[in-house]
């Protein structure tokens, strides 16, 4: 969908005022969790929720939001580039994004670009560490991110606008508006984000001696949504999710000799989605249609170009039974319907149907165990038989333990298998196997959270030269990941003052079994910390990240050298009645030099500024 479109789109919507409540820094709005099975059923794994007054206080970009706030590692290509992750030494096809219950991973390489996500869509922002194939399919080795629009059914008329300007023009405007009553639920939002992006590389000269830019960096993210939801009756909620996202961006210059290039996603997602609960018994019921598109252009200057595209009807049944009042059993069925075709891998169409079933049974109050397993049918692939068994013991107050055991899988994606020249029809789907153990320490106002892990990935695809020009994908590499993830929380009130401070810290270790190396970008140490403290309407936040050094595939590049990087955040409100804020941040605090990739030189110090309008 073209902007033009989608511009229109949004002023049809939302032809009329907007408001909303305000919130401090430990008065949070009511988490109202839409995928409620995620949470109940996966007490043996962590599971680190952001709502929307965490989501508000960073810059709108999903990549940003995730890197200062979690343990998940960021590969950015630039700022706003190509975003990927790794997560527990996993690449980043092996991370699963699951958008109201749907896995959103492209189906044309397995993986997500961040930085075509803006965070502040969304009303919750979940991350699920570990394996996650029994519910979730392809993809879910490292762990999933989850992306929820919450709807509730009471009366509101609720709005929110976000107003961002900052440094080499870069503007933002995020809106959202919440529209509901004891029947029906309406959410409707649009952003739009964009820059030059033209920032000085520092200590970077060209020959004639004038400082270097980032040149053709320029970049535009917009996004609409719009989600009802209708109560048929008091057990039963019909519910249609739909969002479109259109990113264009020019793709950064390493060398000032290079062609100029251009690459535009477009996705389209929409899900209906029907549950009734009655009785000792849930009905689920998922049908979704979803799009991915792509553009390059190897040159700017010419409308040549490369696409490719697929289309997803996905179809998911939901059982769930109250066997005995201690376990509750889920079966589950579900159908994947693909089909991709572009300039690089022809026309192709990809089936799968899978059926599962998951069991919890609350033995007591402080004891849940949890079993589940899953087998997937397709054409293209033989998939391996998957399971989940896990754990969690509430000794007292104090002191929690959580232990898990699962395979997990990914399979071939359409480049994997189709790619001309060079795509491998043959391929196997990688597999692993995980355990983790989770110990959670709660005292008071303290939360700490200490994970550690192990997982054992065989069949893993790694595409290699086939000739002296061609590139072809085979199941070589055999990885073992192995690490620790560490989560503090302590949050306090004094009179009128209101501290906080969240921190994490992950130790990764993920080595390729026939070098005996550590895998390319993925570093042994990641910490971030975030600390907030209030007195009446002032605000400050400060947030700190630092990324251990990572080795790279280039001979003459070999090594990203560690980083650290802070932000400052001020923000004060206007508002009596209803709310005015407005905040300044000061992004790269030290103004240090630094990349996340080799050659993507990041930003020096800059500054945001914001007015987020609540009434």
């Amino acid at each position: 969908m073209t902007f033009k479109k989608l511009i229109f789109c949004f002023f049809v919507l939302i032809c009329q005022l907007i408001s909303a409540q305000n919130d401090s820094i430990n008065n949070l709005k009511e988490v109202i969790v839409p995928n409620g099975s995620l949470y109940s059923n996966n007490k043996s794994q962590s599971i680190q929720i952001l709502n929307d007054s965490v989501i508000n206080k960073n810059q709108t970009s999903l990549s940003s939001l995730l890197n200062y706030n979690s343990v998940i590692y960021f590969k950015e290509y630039g700022r706003g580039m190509l975003s990927t992750v790794s997560f527990r030494g996993t690449t980043a096809s092996q991370t699963a994004v699951i958008w109201n219950g749907i896995n959103v991973n492209s189906q044309l390489n397995g993986s997500a670009d961040f930085n075509t996500f803006t965070a502040p869509d969304f009303n919750t922002i979940s991350i699920k560490a570990g394996g996650g194939s029994v519910s979730y399919g392809s993809g879910a080795i490292g762990g999933t991110v989850h992306l929820n629009n919450n709807l509730v059914f009471k009366d509101q008329f609720e709005n929110e606008l976000r107003l961002d300007y900052g440094s080499f023009n870069t503007i933002g405007v995020n809106y959202k508006m919440n529209l509901s009553n004891k029947k029906w639920s309406t959410q409707v939002g649009f952003s739009r984000n964009s820059s030059d992006n033209d920032y000085e590389y520092k200590g970077l000269y060209t020959w004639d001696g004038i400082q270097r830019k980032n040149e053709n960096g320029q970049y535009a993210t917009t996004n609409l949504f719009a989600n009802v939801g209708y109560k048929i009756k008091p057990n039963a909620v019909l519910t249609l999710y739909s969002q479109s996202s259109n990113t264009d961006r020019n793709l950064s210059l390493i060398n000032e000799s290079d062609s100029k290039t251009k690459y535009i996603n477009t996705f389209s997602r929409n899900l209906l989605e029907y549950n009734e609960t009655n009785d000792g018994f849930t009905t689920n019921y998922k049908v979704a249609y979803l799009t991915e598109q792509y553009q390059y252009f190897e040159n700017i200057d010419r409308n040549d170009f490369s696409f490719g595209k697929t289309e997803s009807l996905i179809a998911k049944v939901d059982l769930g039974y109250q066997l005995i009042e201690s376990i509750r059993l889920n079966g589950i069925l579900d159908y994947n319907h693909t089909k991709g075709f572009g300039t690089s891998f022809g026309d192709n169409t990809r089936q799968i149907g899978a059926f599962a079933i998951n069991a919890v049974e609350q033995h007591n109050a402080k004891w849940q165990n949890e079993l589940g397993f899953r087998k997937e049918v397709s054409s293209d692939y033989d998939s391996p038989f998957l399971f989940s068994l896990g754990s969690s013991y509430a000794f007292n107050s104090f002191y929690n333990l959580k232990v898990n055991l699962s395979r997990n899988f990914r399979i071939p994606t359409f480049n994997d298998l189709y790619w001309e020249t060079g795509g491998n029809p043959d391929l196997k789907p990688e597999s692993s196997y995980q355990v983790e153990i989770g110990n959670v320490f709660s005292y008071k106002k303290f939360k700490l959270t200490e994970t550690i892990y192990f997982i054992k990935i065989k069949d893993m695809i790694s595409w290699a030269p086939l000739d002296g020009s061609n590139w072809s994908p085979e199941n070589i590499n055999r990885i073992n990941s192995y690490g620790s993830e560490t989560n503090l929380g302590w949050s306090n009130s004094y009179g009128k003052n209101n501290i906080a401070l969240n921190a994490s810290y992950g130790y990764t270790v993920s080595k390729d079994l026939e070098t005996e190396e550590q895998l390319q970008y993925v570093p042994y140490h990641k910490f971030n910390s975030n600390v907030s403290y209030s007195y009446k309407k002032i605000e400050a936040t400060y947030q700190f990240l630092f990324n251990g050094a990572v080795s790279t595939p280039s001979e003459k590049y070999k090594l990203v050298k560690e980083y650290w990087v802070s932000n400052l955040g001020i923000y004060y409100d206007l508002g009596a009645t209803y709310t005015c804020k407005i905040g300044l941040q000061a992004l790269n605090l030290f103004n240090k030099e630094y990349q996340s990739v080799s050659q993507h030189i990041m930003p020096g110090r800059n500054f945001l500024i914001n007015l987020t309008f609540k009434f």
